[in-house]
């Protein structure tokens, strides 16, 4: 039986993948903001009011999701303002800087990778601070990640990926499936060894970059 979904990943960087379903999901994350001028029948959008008819007074403070911040925000005209999230804040940035492995990314916020990179569309003279601690978080934790799922064989693994962004989820359970094939593979209950679909895929695309 065919399957009715064929998961699409998440886009890379400023551009969403309007085929994933967690970019999807991504894009519905809020943003703190403010209205730099009147904003005509987006009231209801910004949860400001009971009806589509109603404007967004100038200096409201909003809640904006992503996908419409990143529509209104223009530098030049001067629509909207965002602020940072307080996870992407310099506070937040000496705790990952400190130790990142004892946060919590799922409760902060589950598309943390993400949504971080989406914030670099916005003209803000933190955005190398954010993107190198972006990076440097993803480093610190990619190697407890990974030693988790090599080292948890037919258990339940719900408290180890309890605390992971969803892009930290995605590679927990890439490495469990590997771990899994080889263990079939080792017990004689498989034929061969297959590469992984990251492998696959980034051969496809290197073939690609190559054959243009």
């Amino acid at each position: 039986m065919s399957q009715a979904y064929f998961p699409v990943g998440p886009g890379l960087g400023l551009e969403e993948n309007f085929l994933s379903l967690d970019d999807i999901l991504m894009s519905q994350e809020k943003l703190p903001g403010r209205a730099e001028s009147a904003l005509p029948r987006l009231a209801l959008a910004l949860g400001q009011g009971p009806g589509s008819a109603e404007s967004v007074p100038e200096g409201s403070k909003l809640e904006i999701p992503l996908w419409l911040a990143k529509g209104l925000h223009d530098s030049k005209r001067r629509i909207i303002s965002v602020e940072l999230p307080k996870i992407y804040k310099e506070a937040w940035r000496t705790v990952f800087n400190a130790d990142a492995n004892v946060v919590d990314l799922h409760k902060m916020g589950p598309y943390y990778y993400g949504f971080g990179s989406q914030l670099l569309n916005f003209d803000n003279p933190e955005n190398p601070e954010i993107a190198q601690s972006i990076l440097q978080t993803f480093i610190n934790r990619f190697r407890r990640i990974m030693d988790s799922s090599q080292n948890a064989y037919n258990e339940d693994t719900s408290a180890l990926v309890a605390r992971l962004d969803e892009l930290e989820r995605a590679l927990f359970q890439v490495g469990q499936k590997g771990l899994n094939d080889f263990q079939c593979w080792e017990k004689g209950q498989a034929s061969q060894i297959t590469a992984s679909s990251l492998v696959q895929n980034y051969g496809k695309r290197k073939f690609t970059e190559m054959d243009g």
